[in-house]
């Protein structure tokens, strides 16, 4: 009997390193969808265009100041998705364990 209770928690850890590896791939997906040099030089010409087409300069502070902001609202939203994701994660995680030992 002693050795169902090791052979389960062997289990959860195993369950446990696979959900944590499929939390970390989807989160970086979400996350990186691109290279970072993808992105900085897709970031630039989006700057770069809208500087033009607006008669503002490369260095506007008013561009600037309103890419910074779209940039930690993204970021904002992405961190809420990922911490959403993890929590999901560990409760299934711990339903898991719940359902194996008890």
């Amino acid at each position: 009997m002693d050795n169902q209770g090791s052979k389960c928690s062997a289990q959860a850890v195993a369950l446990a390193f696979i959900g944590g590896a499929v939390a970390g791939v989807v989160a970086g997906l979400l996350l990186a969808p691109q290279s970072g040099e993808e992105t900085r030089r897709a970031l630039r010409g989006m700057q770069e265009g809208r500087g033009r087409s607006s008669g503002e300069g490369e260095g506007s502070p008013s561009a600037l100041d309103e890419s910074i902001e779209r940039g930690k609202h993204f970021l904002a939203e992405k961190k809420a998705d990922v911490e959403a994701a993890f929590k999901a994660g560990r409760e299934a995680m711990k339903e898991k364990v719940d359902k194996c030992c008890s």
